[in-house]
């Protein structure tokens, strides 16, 4: 009987021990899940922000496309006005000689 009196408090203790250790592993796990959950908020908002950010560099680089043909027909048409003033230019000399 003093065998078992001896032995009850070391019992005791590790049950106690298994049942802090099943509580911390709980919360480990709680705080895993917790911690995987923020992870996957944030790879789906880089996501997204890549997303935006692709189309706003296609939306520039369409910008810049249209911009770049409207010089293209602008200086087009000034070129086309020079060659019109210059055979203007002629044709007045040619009627005043």
């Amino acid at each position: 009987m003093s065998f078992l009196a001896a032995l009850a408090p070391t019992l005791i203790g590790a049950i106690g021990n298994g049942a802090d250790n099943a509580a911390m592993s709980a919360l480990e796990q709680q705080d895993e899940q917790f911690q995987m959950g923020l992870y996957a908020d944030q790879v789906q908002h880089q996501e997204q922000m890549s997303m935006q950010s692709t189309i706003f560099d296609q939306m520039m680089d369409e910008r810049s496309e249209n911009m770049r043909e409207i010089n293209t027909l602008r200086d087009i048409e000034m070129q086309s006005r020079k060659a019109d003033n210059d055979i203007t230019k002629k044709f007045i000399q040619s009627i005043t000689e």
